[in-house]
């Protein structure tokens, strides 16, 4: 079932919503070659407790024997999400999306942003610029009224122009007092289907975007996802709110 929130469940979520933006802002300013994905964890950590908040993917997951351990999901080059951070050392010319989510006063902000590594090549940046542009493209359609695949085949539509693909087995989705909620909002769908979007709705809107196949495989580490022909991804995430109609980015 879909939560339609109120006036003052959107101020709290737009809150958590301000520290995610905050911190890839900050985060996004220390990623260059020579820095470990750690450090990027612990700052991320750092700021996000010292505004009272808590870091809403550690200590996430299903199986109590391994619960997401970090702050961030640092996902470079071919991993597509969920990348646990560690002594990996970022080098030059590669991409790293950084996933964060916050809990604050009892509701949930997500976002996700993909930053460059130093110089990347033509493709790369070019990756980066598609699954950006999808995003917005996506959320233009996040209106009172259309469906959820509409958000769902504009995505895919700009992705797949531009000789990309989109992630099939993971979606966008619902976010308030939980971190996902009701509903999915896939990347990929026929336009005009889906539930309806209604004022109220909060959703996290976020393209996974291949340079090769859509395929993807999960690592050892029961996290981290990889593209299975082990080519470059990208991801983007905002949380936005449908107010009076019309899509509010929360993590701009």
């Amino acid at each position: 079932m879909v939560y339609l929130k109120t006036k003052r469940e959107i101020d709290l979520i737009r809150e958590s919503c301000r520290l995610v933006a905050e911190v890839l802002k900050l985060v996004g300013a220390q990623i260059k070659p020579g820095v470990t994905t750690m450090s990027l964890d612990k700052l991320a950590e750092d700021y996000i407790r010292s505004f009272d908040g808590l870091p809403a993917f550690k200590g996430y997951g299903s199986q109590k024997d391994n619960l997401f351990p970090a702050t961030l999901c640092t996902s470079i080059d071919a991993e597509v999400v969920h990348g646990i951070p560690g002594k990996r050392v970022l080098k030059e010319g590669e991409i790293v999306s950084i996933d964060v989510g916050v809990k604050k006063d009892g509701y949930f902000g997500d976002g996700a942003w993909t930053f460059p590594v130093g110089d990347v090549t033509k493709e790369k940046q070019r990756l980066l610029d598609v699954t950006r542009e999808s995003l917005c493209k996506g959320i233009e359609k996040a209106i009172a009224g259309n469906r959820v695949h509409d958000i769902s085949f504009a995505v895919q539509s700009h992705v797949e122009a531009n000789g990309f693909s989109v992630v099939r087995e993971l979606v966008g989705h619902g976010v308030g007092k939980e971190l996902h909620e009701p509903p999915n909002v896939p990347n990929f769908g026929k336009a005009g289907t889906g539930p309806e979007l209604k004022n109220g709705m909060t959703l996290a809107i976020e393209p996974m975007v291949n340079s090769g196949g859509y395929q993807v495989t999960m690592e050892p580490d029961g996290w981290t996802v990889k593209t299975q022909d082990g080519l470059p991804s990208a991801h983007f995430e905002h949380t936005i709110a449908i107010v009076n109609g019309k899509p509010e980015i929360l993590t701009q």
